[in-house]
């Protein structure tokens, strides 16, 4: 009897079990493909005046199936798009009147589908951009790499109407901020690899198989509450397709380009989007902006360069062409330097404090003293004194070397710096500003920067670098050496790089000259001591070599 009801209980076990697959059956429904494909498109701009539309290659692509769920858009060069509404803006790039067949396929329950096509009839492009195609490409094939030693080769900023909406005004990576990290360190070895390809540009990434996603999309791998490094394949052929730019950024500070990455394509930092405003780009130096996916009000900036930052040497110069010893007793030699007097306009475009003075630079013992003085004169409180070598030394590409020791206390601002030649019919920024050695005695007593001012790159939003490995930089001479060619820009102290950039371009392709100085206070000084007296910077020779 107990066997009975035992067997009584396994059939009425297995009868709901069945019956339970059966009703999943019967919900599931039947696996149809897909009926009544429709697929039609419009051309934006079309009228009876321009029939193949207005020129910007722009199409509107429409499909509608009974019972599909997913349709896929496959495009005559092998790209394609996903979209659940059936509706896709398409751009084709070749130029010219062309025609295009696009084929559809309408997916339903369970995968199956129902594929149809359509001929996009005698669509009108003009756009070309022969000159970014030639700085991506080189015409060939052009590896480009996150420009990891400038200020800001990673940033965000706002994207609305009267933002400032052409440099990262909420965030600045710091040089190579992003090595070391557990979470981050797979962003420096991304490899962006743009080719030349009968007339279209292709893009691959390298990242070696881990992609540094922003917190917000890491719910595609594995879900992390900050930015982070994780397994994902970017590997693959995408299509660039360039466009007309059109964003908040003013015309100043943009290519009027932008680049558009088909399946998904990216540039190395994961941020919900495949297309790019050029900003700026040269043989060396790219700057692109994009428009957060998900989050319109905010736009991320990415800055490249095509010199491998790890690969290669910074260029170096042997022959000395020019030189101060400071071996001669007295004023600076007039045949190298111009004393500059006052405190030109608005503390000298920073706020400066103190009013210059050719007394206070002199040549004593083997080394030149510049001094800064709390002393009332012309108005100020302080004095101090300003030397430039323009007309008596201007140059273009070379290694700087200047040996000194920097001055102490708070608020006392020295500059070892050099400024583009042609200022007066170029005036700052445009004629372009290298600062080979900046410090500020303080607080941050042991930090060094190393900065490039130009347009879209100058006051707080300069392109800069710094170190804080040198303690003794206010009592022990150190040699502040800057290397600048074609290419790239080094930043070294006692022979040790710590800050290498690619060369932008203009405007650091023309001559530029000298400037010593120690200024008291202003934007970058801050706060002086009430209790500062005097403090001086010594500096023992500056060579050039070419």
């Amino acid at each position: 009897m107990k066997e009975t009801l035992k067997n009584l209980a396994k059939f009425v076990l297995l009868l709901v079990l069945v019956t339970g697959c059966q009703d999943d059956d019967k919900s599931f429904g039947t696996l149809d493909a897909p009926t009544n494909l429709e697929i039609g498109y419009t051309i934006v701009g079309q009228d009876t005046e321009n029939p193949n539309g207005d020129g910007s290659g722009q199409t509107t692509i429409t499909a509608h199936a009974d019972g599909a769920m997913t349709y896929k858009f496959v495009y005559p060069d092998g790209t394609s798009d996903y979209n659940d509404e059936g509706f896709i803006a398409k751009r084709f790039s070749t130029n010219g009147v062309n025609s295009y067949i696009v084929t559809v396929i309408a997916t339903g329950k369970g995968g199956v589908s129902t594929t149809g096509s359509i001929e996009i009839k005698d669509l009108l492009s003009v756009f070309n951009d022969p000159i970014t195609t030639q700085l991506l490409t080189n015409n060939s094939t052009k590896t480009w790499y996150f420009a990891k030693m400038e200020q800001g080769h990673l940033g965000v900023g706002p994207n609305t109407p009267t933002g400032n909406n052409y440099w990262p005004e909420y965030y600045s990576a710091a040089p190579n901020e992003k090595a070391g990290s557990e979470t981050s360190s797979c962003l420096y070895g991304n490899k962006l690899k743009f080719t030349s390809d009968n007339g279209l540009i292709k893009y691959e990434l390298d990242n070696g198989g881990n992609t540094f996603f922003n917190k917000d999309f890491t719910y595609l791998v594995e879900t992390k509450n900050e930015d982070f490094c994780l397994p994902y394949n970017t590997t693959g052929q995408k299509t660039v397709l360039l466009e007309p730019s059109n964003s908040f950024v003013p015309e100043e500070f943009t290519t009027g380009t932008q680049m558009t990455f088909t399946n998904n394509g990216f540039m190395g930092y994961y941020i919900g989007t495949s297309t790019y405003e050029i900003l700026e780009l040269t043989s060396t130096r790219m700057v692109v902006r994009a428009v957060m996916g998900g989050n319109p009000a905010l736009a991320w900036y990415h800055t490249f360069t095509s010199i491998d930052p790890d690969g290669v040497p910074a260029a170096d110069y042997t022959n000395l062409v020019w030189a101060d010893e400071f071996d001669i007793d007295g004023a600076p030699n007039p045949a190298n330097w111009n004393m500059e007097i006052g405190n030109g306009q608005n503390g000298w475009g920073n706020q400066e404090k103190q009013y210059y003075r050719a007394e206070n630079a002199v040549v004593s013992n083997g080394s030149l003293k510049i001094t800064a003085k709390k002393e009332n004169f012309g108005g100020f409180q302080y004095t101090s004194a300003r030397m430039n070598t323009h007309n008596h030394k201007d140059f273009t590409y070379g290694k700087v070397e200047i040996k000194a020791k920097l001055p102490g206390g708070d608020g006392c601002w020295s500059a070892l710096w050099m400024l583009g030649s042609n200022y007066a019919s170029m005036p700052w920024p445009a004629c372009g500003e290298i600062d080979i050695m900046e410090h500020v005695a303080g607080d941050t007593e042991n930090h060094i920067l190393g900065t490039l001012h130009y347009p879209g790159n100058s006051g707080g939003n300069a392109s800069s670098g710094s170190t804080d490995a040198y303690t003794d930089v206010t009592s022990a001479f150190h040699i502040y050496t800057l290397i600048w060619s074609p290419e790239t820009i080094t930043w070294l102290i006692d022979g040790t790089p710590y800050r290498t950039a690619a060369n932008p371009g203009q405007p650091f392709k023309w001559d530029y000259f000298l400037i010593f100085n120690v200024a008291m206070g202003g934007t970058l000084g801050g706060s002086i001591d009430p209790n500062f007296t005097q403090s001086t910077m010594e500096v023992e020779y500056v060579r050039l070599y070419q």
